[in-house]
């Protein structure tokens, strides 16, 4: 349920209102607009007199939510969320571009693609430390040491970083990532869901590979019911029955995630497709449908990487794609 206050409404009647509403077991959670307060009352809401709750003073409207996602409905928080990251912003028309390697395989590796990928426009930098593979006899990353070669390079740019985590109990090596990933596979890992919930740090949160949207956001509800509000949508393809791309990019999903919330979405054209030529005209075609961000693999060796080479840029073939991107959002913002 949510409630929208008349304009001019006090703090005072504010905070009597809020304690009302948490003495009927309820959590109350309020978003400040430029022209409307909402308060989104979280629990059971069948007790509550609709009508009873119309006739007070600073009432301009009440309506029950239907969808089971509530704190991730744009309903209840109907303006963008603008996440902070290092200094940098996503969401409410604030764009970053995510570049880096799919994993982490050396110091030399991981120091000279930072470079390159902030001088080509990257702001984060995205790279694997856990990396989550299909088969037990794939490089699975260097771990602990990938994470360190990570906040080395971090230290050096100067560029957030972002990085996958596959385990709960890995949460303390994560103390200096600036946003922690959750991985397709584990989308629906609901325990994972809930101990990033009581984490202060930014969530990118991807879709699974065969879940829809409902499914996404009520995963992004897990972390948010925690008390983490600071969740990323990440939308990196889903499995169909096409065979000629790894997976199919959903570019639907953006227009409708922005109807449905207001929590920032990124694109992740890499995973999507799986095949380096087709990464350009997925993250052009992301660009124009609205993204807050696109994130892309880039490797300095794409033929001898230790983990999805098949899909990975040269820096030479990102820097042309962030041209590209930049040009595109000019057109958008106009």
């Amino acid at each position: 349920m949510i409630a929208v206050l008349k304009q001019g409404a006090t703090k005072q009647q504010i905070e009597n209102l809020c304690t009302w509403f948490k003495s009927q077991g309820l959590d109350v959670h309020i978003s400040e607009g430029k022209f409307y307060t909402v308060m989104g009352l979280i629990g059971d809401t069948s007790k509550i007199d609709i009508d009873m709750l119309q006739d007070l003073e600073i009432i301009e409207s009440v309506k029950r939510i239907s969808e089971p996602f509530k704190s991730a409905n744009r309903k209840f928080h109907p303006e963008d969320s603008v996440i902070g990251i290092g200094g940098l912003k996503i969401g409410g028309g604030n764009f970053q571009l995510i570049a880096g390697p799919c994993s982490v395989e050396s110091p030399e590796q991981i120091m000279e693609i930072a470079e390159k990928v902030k001088a080509s426009g990257a702001s984060i930098l995205r790279g694997g430390a856990f990396k989550p593979r299909t088969s037990p006899y794939d490089f699975q990353g260097l771990r602990a040491e990938g994470l360190e070669l990570l906040l080395m390079a971090k230290e050096k740019t100067g560029m957030p970083i972002i990085t996958e985590i596959m385990d709960a109990n890995h949460l303390p090596l994560f103390e200096k990532v600036d946003i922690i990933q959750v991985g397709a596979r584990n989308m629906q890992n609901f325990e994972l869901l809930k101990e990033l919930g009581k984490t202060k740090k930014p969530i990118l949160l991807k879709r699974g590979l065969a879940n829809n949207l409902k499914e996404l956001l009520m995963s992004a509800e897990y972390i948010m019911a925690g008390g983490n509000n600071d969740v990323i949508l990440c939308e990196r393809g889903i499995r169909t029955f096409e065979t000629y791309t790894r997976n199919t990019l959903d570019l639907s999903a953006i227009p409708m995630l922005r109807e449905l919330t207001h929590l920032p979405i990124v694109v992740d054209p890499s995973h999507a497709t799986g095949i380096a030529r087709l990464v350009k005209p997925m993250a052009m075609a992301a660009a124009a449908a609205g993204a807050d961000g696109i994130m892309i693999e880039v490797h300095n060796d794409p033929q001898h990487a230790l983990c999805d080479g098949a899909q990975s840029l040269t820096p030479e073939q990102f820097e042309d794609v962030a041209e590209r991107i930049g040009k595109i959002l000019e057109v958008v913002k106009q």
